[in-house]
Formats: structure tokens, C-alpha cells, sequence
């Protein structure tokens, strides 16, 4: 398979680092632009990002002396992951696409077009046809919220299998989840902050359309409701979410565990290279899953799930675990960019 040329929009970032961590030596994609704010163009990428590099590898060697360029729909490649800040990704996104890019987006800007599929690879491959639909010489296609994402992925064969009426989630994210420099040390050390500017929301609205059905008009929203709580913990990687859900048909414990742990999606099938091999690892012991022992499962594209038991006001709860900048961000765009390859969008 010949490869596909492609640029990091918003390099220098957290979620900009993860990609450039998980393109090196990508069998499908040869990473030849990385792009960046103005104040960044023009250096090397070692220079644009020393000091603020923050993962625990070092910088893969292929990126390192690569000049970093501003984000004009110029660059020499063919589809674009998105990185950058909301406050400048929309219109910069859009720029892309009508040039003829395919831009592949963490940010939340274009995630409520109609014509833009919020994909989750395994959840809703179907959604790519809205692709179709799409006026720009190139096309966008957005992930979720990170810390929906997960907890997106175990919905979906609980929608599939039994239905759902209702979902209650309480989140505990991670402090990486708010970006670099992120929450001041003082206001997160020993402390949990009960409020994410529009957290609650997003977790509220963005499963229903991932979960949602393709029709003539475009996505059918999911016919249930969800509440959220939305809380930031002293917790470096790792969304931790405890759901309850009221099911339309009963279920026992143990069927409604087997349907989790069975599911598989496209990805899997196809054997996408960033697929893991089980998207939903169901653990037994009753004090797991735990960000410290569980966040790497599938190198950190898995969610696991834990103390599945019966709610007494709903009718099931659980605790889903997944990475929040790998899962939740840039390996679920990587991911979604692997099948639109697989299919030949691309």
C-alpha cells in the first residue's frame, strides 16, 4: 500500500505531540509537514518545542529538524490531522478542506456540521458517507470529546444489543486533558475541581450523534438522554468515568458484561493498524480499572471497564478507563484515518 502524505496541524500542542508520536513509522501515513502558530514557524521542530516537549519518550528522530510552517492551506501532503486550539481551528479547518485537503480533527468546531461525520471508528463507521455530502474539493471528518470517547465505544453494544433509555456518567479527568500548562498546581494538588467549562454539555449531546443512525436528512440523533458531572482530578493521563444506564430489555450481569467484552468493530475486522485488539477489556477484580495499572491496554487504544454490577436506580452501572490524548484524541483520529485509507476514501 503506497502511502499517504500528511501534516500535523497545531504540532507544538499536547494533542500535536501525541500525533507526531504515533505517525512515526506509520505504515499508511509518511508525516512531511508540521504546522504551528506563527511564532513557531520557521524553526526546527526540536527548537519550536524545547522546553514544553512533554511526553515520556524523547522527540522521534524524523521530526525533530523538520521546519515547522505556518497553518496556510499550502503544505505538501494530503490530509491534515487537527490539532489546534478551538479559538482558531474552525476557519483554519475549513481553509484546508476548500483547498482540497482531507482534514482529519480533534477540535470540537465542525463536530455538529451536518454534513461532518463525529466519528468513533468502531462505533459508527457508517457515518463516512456523509463525506458525500460535503460542497469542499476536500472533506473534514472530527472525533468526540475525549472523555465520551470510551465511554461512547461501551454504549454502543449495549445500544445494539439491549437498547437504552437513559445514561447518568461522573467523570474524573485527567489534569492532561486541560492541555499545557493546563490547571495551576495549586488549584489541583490534593483537590477535586467540580467544573469543566462545557464539559457536561458535550458529554450530553456528542454520544447522540455517535450513536446516532445515517438517514436521508443526515444523523438521526440516539433516542436517550444523558447526564453528565464533569470533575478534574490530580490525575496526569487517564479519563475515569462511572455510568449507569437503564437498559429497554433486561439483562443479566453476565450477559450485559459478554455483550461489552465481545464487541468488535470495523477496525478490528480489518485489522487497522491502531486497532486494538479488543476495543472493550471487561476486568473482574473489584477495585479496577485504575489509570496507574490500566491506561496502556492496547498501547492506550483500549477502555477497560470494571465493577459491573446492578444499579437500583437504573438498572446497570460501570467504570470505563481510557487515555484521554490517545484514545480520546489523536490515536481515535489516526484511527479514523486508517479506515477512511482502508475504504479508499483516501
Amino acid at each position: 500500500m503506497e502511502k499517504t502524505k500528511v501534516g500535523v496541524l497545531g504540532a507544538t500542542g499536547a494533542v500535536g505531540q501525541r500525533f507526531i508520536q504515533l505517525l512515526e513509522g506509520h505504515p499508511y501515513f509518511d508525516v512531511t509537514e508540521l504546522a504551528a502558530s506563527e511564532r513557531s514557524a520557521g524553526k526546527p521542530y526540536r527548537e519550536a518545542v524545547e522546553g514544553r516537549w512533554k511526553l515520556s519518550a524523547d522527540i522521534p528522530e524524523y521530526a525533530r529538524e523538520m521546519v515547522v510552517k505556518g497553518c496556510k492551506a499550502d503544505l505538501d501532503c494530503e490530509l491534515v490531522f487537527g490539532a489546534l486550539d478551538s479559538s482558531v481551528a474552525g476557519p483554519i479547518e475549513t481553509a484546508f478542506a476548500e483547498a482540497g485537503y482531507f482534514v482529519v480533527s480533534n477540535s470540537k468546531n465542525h463536530r455538529f456540521d451536518e454534513d461532518v461525520p463525529l466519528m468513533s471508528a468502531e462505533v459508527n463507521p457508517e457515518h463516512l458517507k456523509l463525506l458525500e455530502r460535503q460542497k469542499t474539493r476536500g472533506k473534514i471528518v472530527t472525533n468526540s470529546n475525549c472523555t465520551i470517547m470510551g465511554v461512547t465505544i461501551t454504549l454502543k453494544p449495549l445500544l445494539d444489543k439491549f437498547g437504552l433509555e437513559g445514561v447518568m456518567l461522573f467523570s474524573m479527568q485527567a489534569i492532561s486533558g486541560a492541555g499545557y500548562p493546563g490547571v495551576p498546581s495549586m488549584d489541583i494538588q490534593g483537590n477535586v475541581i467540580p467544573f469543566i467549562g462545557g464539559e457536561e454539555e458535550k458529554c450530553e449531546i456528542e454520544p447522540l450523534k455517535v450513536l446516532g443512525k445515517l438517514g436521508e436528512k443526515g444523523i438521526e440523533n440516539a433516542p436517550f438522554k444523558i447526564s453528565s458531572h464533569c470533575n478534574r482530578v490530580p490525575v496526569y493521563d487517564g479519563h475515569t468515568v462511572c455510568v449507569s444506564v437503564k437498559l429497554k430489555e433486561k439483562a443479566s450481569v453476565e450477559e450485559f458484561k459478554k455483550a461489552m467484552a465481545e464487541f468488535k468493530g470495523e477496525p478490528q475486522k480489518l485489522k487497522l493498524p491502531s486497532a486494538p485488539e479488543r476495543p472493550i477489556i471487561v476486568r473482574e477484580e473489584p477495585d479496577r480499572p485504575q489509570p496507574r495499572l490500566d491506561l496502556m491496554e492496547g498501547k492506550g487504544m483500549a477502555t477497560t471497564v470494571g465493577r459491573v454490577r446492578e444499579d437500583p436506580l437504573m438498572d446497570f452501572k460501570y467504570v470505563t478507563l481510557s487515555h484521554n490524548t490517545i484514545r480520546g484524541a489523536a490515536g481515535a483520529a489516526v484511527l479514523n484515518a486508517e479506515l477512511m485509507k482502508a475504504r479508499g476514501l483516501i
